[in-house]
């Protein structure tokens, strides 16, 4: 009985296969899709991706050769600001806070005289002070 249905089915399929290729849908026949070398955009769900985003297609192919004849193409070997000397940090201590603290570094005639040597003498009897 298997065999009778599974005989019938494939007689079913043939049918329909060989009805498909003789009957066409309605935007087949003539427009752009009824062309032979027409492929629809859709792609089938087998087509879609066949192969996962992270996995690598092939393995890389790293060339060896003598790192002297390589030529270098990384920035930061030729990036001036990276050849600048390090930063000094000097650590001060309480004693050497206390000595510079006792040294006198400057005096009052290091620093330069001002422009006003003489005093402003308002005239007290003007109206207003002066101002008007």
């Amino acid at each position: 009985m298997a065999s009778a249905a599974s005989s019938s089915s494939s007689a079913v399929k043939s049918l329909f296969q060989t009805l498909r290729r003789y009957i066409k849908k309605p935007w087949e026949i003539t427009g752009p899709c009824s062309h032979p070398e027409y492929k629809n955009s859709v792609p089938r769900a087998t087509e879609y991706r066949k192969f996962c985003p992270a996995t690598a297609h092939a393995k890389a192919i790293v060339p060896s050769s003598d790192p002297e004849t390589v030529y270098d193409i990384k920035y930061y070997t030729r990036d001036q600001r990276r050849n600048r000397p390090p930063i000094r940090r000097t650590i001060l201590k309480k004693a050497d806070v206390e000595k510079m603290m006792m040294e006198k570094t400057f005096d009052v005639g290091d620093f330069p005289r001002a422009y006003l040597t003489t005093a402003v003498v308002e005239d007290e009897n003007a109206r207003g002070g002066g101002y008007q």
